[in-house]
């Protein structure tokens, strides 16, 4: 049989879009909570032989702990009912930023997770993967098929369209990787600002050495998580006599009130990736997606 894709109702809009692309048919996790909180999980497969040899299992890790049960789940079951191939498509990858013990007794669940995941999946595929001290992917994932692509061309697309001549700018040096990926893509002027800690709780934003007055200025980033490093920038630039100032991130996480402390901070216009589903995404990472997914599955055929 071919290989098929499954995903839950609520990521039904990327998970549909990424199967057309793909040219994967597509069905629906049916998912059903008992009271005491456990999960109760059903496939779209009537009998042993309805199930393909390869599955691909969408399901981005945003709010990830229900969902790493729901993927333990998953992949258990289809191996026991004869599927031979599971790849998970993650556009979000949690778990990744805890990559060392900063303190004694911490648990490193980069890692932890790295390995679950490696234990359940032949292949992983995911977007901006949060990753500090270590280069690739399969050094948290230990497979042979751990694929990491970026958002940043695409967004860039969208800056290059929507604020021609625009200046990139990172909210901090941690950001400098995917200005760089979006200004090599465009050709738009770059730089990274600069995290000033004045105390334990304090931070400021040193903008870099560049003209930023009467600009339009981008905030680029991989995550938008408690707003509050962008939300400092853009005060930053805006003080510094920029025209505007925007943001592009390829995974719109927004906890709590992250996207009203953005918007409070002066920003315009807020555009994210569709790797996390929420009101501000603006570019569907679908192709980039589905050339990933086939060519490793024409590499493992």
């Amino acid at each position: 049989m071919s290989p098929e894709l499954l995903h839950f109702s609520d990521e039904a809009a990327p998970a549909r879009r990424l199967a057309e692309a793909a040219g994967l048919s597509a069905g629906v996790v049916e998912r059903h909570r008992f009271p005491d909180e456990e999960l109760k999980l059903r496939l779209p497969f009537a009998g042993r032989n309805d199930v393909p040899e390869t599955l691909v299992v969408y399901r981005s890790l945003d709010r990830p702990n229900e969902k790493l049960v729901e993927l333990l789940l998953i992949a258990r079951h289809v191996r026991e009912r004869g599927v031979k191939r599971v790849v998970l498509v993650a556009p979000y990858l949690a778990y990744m930023r805890q990559d060392t013990a900063f303190q004694p007794g911490e648990i490193v669940s980069q890692a932890i997770v790295g390995g679950f995941l490696a234990e359940l999946f032949d292949a992983v595929i995911t977007v901006d993967p949060h990753l500090h001290r270590i280069e690739r992917l399969d050094q948290a994932i230990p497979i042979e098929r751990a694929i990491a692509l970026t958002g940043a061309p695409r967004l860039a697309e969208l800056v290059a369209e929507k604020r021609p001549g625009a200046l990139l700018l990172g909210p901090d040096e941690e950001a400098l990787q995917w200005v760089q990926q979006a200004a090599a893509a465009t050709g738009l002027d770059h730089g990274v600002c600069r995290k000033v800690r004045h105390g334990d709780r304090e931070v400021s934003i040193a903008l870099p050495a560049l003209e930023v007055k009467g600009r339009q200025v981008v905030l680029m980033d991989d995550v938008a998580s408690s707003g509050h490093t962008l939300a400092g920038a853009a005060r930053g630039v805006l003080e510094a006599g920029a025209a505007s100032v925007d943001v592009a991130v390829t995974h719109a996480l927004f906890a709590g009130d992250a996207l009203a402390v953005i918007e409070s901070s002066g920003a315009g216009q807020v555009w994210s990736t569709d790797c996390i589903a929420h009101a501000s995404n603006a570019i569907a990472m679908a192709p980039v997606l589905a050339r990933a997914l086939n060519d490793m599955l024409k590499c493992t055929d």
